[in-house]
């Protein structure tokens, strides 16, 4: 257990963020199984929108530090080119 203030503080903290970061990328996760889900029925009108909305999601988490900026651009990579075979 911290002995300072500051580092209760920041334990306090630290717990918020990371509860905040965890649901941020439990709905990324959930959101990618829907999109997988659309693939394999190859529903290709709703596969395109779940990418769509992944990407926003995935976005904001970039600029919100809760995932690295390359970690994005695979994950939008990988998708889109998933939605691009089906044609």
């Amino acid at each position: 257990m911290p002995i300072k203030k500051n580092a209760e503080k920041a334990l306090r903290q630290n717990i918020k963020h990371a509860l905040r970061n965890k649901t941020v990328k439990a709905e990324i996760d959930s959101l990618r199984v829907k999109f997988r889900k659309a693939i394999t029925a190859v529903k290709k009108s709703e596969a395109a929108e779940a990418a769509r909305s992944i990407a926003q999601k995935v976005d904001k988490a970039v600029s919100k530090k809760i995932l690295k900026k390359n970690t994005a651009a695979r994950i939008k990579s990988r998708m889109m080119k998933k939605v691009n075979a089906m044609k």
